[in-house]
């Protein structure tokens, strides 16, 4: 899957990207080591346009308690974990050491380092063992898509009102929309969005920035 939004020619993307925030040298960095020691998982990066995005969105909201469900090799989770308020935490969630532990390398390289927890085990036992009331200011899904369903319902009761929850992929590359059997992949986020949309303690939009993403707020 590509990162970059929606169908944008290659020009309207250079177009979209020089009128947003400046290019970010680490997060430059990061992407290009990404692409060269994971070629094969480099898609799973998130783009620059929505980590821009998702930096800004995390100081309008002004979150101080945020968590990442699918963390990779670290792009998003610098952006978020940038845009936190003075004091704020990111508790970041992931299987993978070897993908890890070059966030954690481009964390310490971003200055974020002292602002996020790692913990490498499910993502669902990490949240569940987490405290049951609204403690959570932002929360951002990006990991495997059958399982997404299940991380919002953990999710969901443990963000303040007011708060935000994003989740990534939900346009999964144009297959949602396609009736053919894609993989359990394309029909977990077919699940997630019909899910999503029908649970009345959110408002939410879709957005077609990177390969969709959802946008919820919490009443």
């Amino acid at each position: 899957m590509s990162s970059r939004t929606g169908n944008l020619s290659p020009q309207l993307h250079a177009y979209l990207l020089a009128r947003s925030a400046p290019a970010d040298p680490v997060l430059t960095e990061l992407a290009d080591e990404t692409a060269r020691r994971f070629p094969a998982s480099a898609g799973m990066q998130i783009g620059a346009e929505q980590g821009t995005f998702m930096t800004l969105l995390t100081r309008i909201a002004g979150a101080s308690a945020a968590i990442e469900v699918g963390t990779f090799t670290g792009y998003s989770s610098i952006c978020l974990a940038r845009g936190l308020a003075a004091g704020g935490r990111l508790l970041c969630c992931d299987v993978s050491e070897e993908w890890t532990s070059l966030a954690r390398q481009y964390w310490q390289k971003a200055g974020v380092d002292d602002r996020i927890e790692l913990r490498v085990a499910p993502a669902i036992e990490t949240l569940r063992a987490l405290p049951a009331g609204p403690s959570l200011d932002l929360a951002f899904i990006d990991a495997d898509k059958p399982g997404y369903i299940g991380y919002w319902d953990e999710i969901v009761p443990r963000i303040r009102p007011g708060g935000v929850i994003l989740a990534d992929n939900t346009l999964y590359g144009g297959q949602v929309t396609d009736t053919a059997d894609r993989g359990a992949s394309v029909q977990g986020i077919r699940d997630f969005n019909d899910h999503a949309v029908a649970d009345d303690r959110v408002e939410l939009v879709l957005l077609p920035v990177g390969d969709g993403l959802t946008l919820a707020r919490k009443k």
